[in-house]
């Protein structure tokens, strides 16, 4: 009986000023794609706040107007690469997951219909991260911690950065407010 379990070993490497490029051509396919249902693509995650370590993986959110039409576009998303995974265990989300040919993965989609708390939450996270270096840095801190730790067990490393994340989440959505009421 062979198990299919979806093994990744968990890296954390320094920044890489390369990112942003690989995020900019990738957004232009989704674009593409997604055509007249776009409303926007941010880059986020760890690769998009300079300085700190990251998995080398591209975390893209996409802003649509209609969530459901992102079904049936699909198989557009999947031309460019990607492997469609549904909600993912967060409900109103599409998400897509690529992976180079070594079966490396290389970016996630996170596409949510404009409007979404999930943009917010993640827009806020970034900005506020790149505001904040020391912030910042406690969390590259902690992930490189967390990976040498649990090399070969995603689950824990995930796990392990819960709950900076969701004191961050905090800290951001309180910050984006001052900066909204300027």
């Amino acid at each position: 009986m062979s198990m299919n379990i979806n093994f990744f070993r968990v890296e954390v490497v320094p920044h890489d000023p390369n990112w942003r490029e690989v995020f900019t051509t990738e957004s232009k396919q989704i674009a593409l794609a997604l055509s007249e249902n776009l409303v926007a693509v941010h880059h986020i995650g760890s690769t998009a706040i300079p300085q700190i370590h990251a998995k080398p993986i591209i975390d893209i959110l996409v802003e649509v107007k209609d969530i459901t039409k992102v079904d049936e576009q699909s198989s557009a998303i999947e031309a460019l690469g990607y492997e469609a995974m549904g909600e993912y265990g967060i409900s109103g989300r599409r998400y897509f997951r690529k992976h180079n040919q070594a079966g490396i993965r290389t970016h996630h989609i996170h596409t949510f219909e404009v409007g979404s708390q999930q943009i917010e939450r993640h827009l806020a996270f970034r900005d506020y991260m790149i505001a904040h270096p020391e912030d910042a840095q406690k969390y590259s801190e902690l992930k490189r911690e967390l990976a040498k730790k649990y090399p070969d067990n995603i689950e824990s490393y995930m796990d392990g950065k819960d709950g900076f994340i969701k004191e961050m989440d905090i800290k951001a959505a309180q910050w984006r407010a001052l900066q909204i009421g300027r």
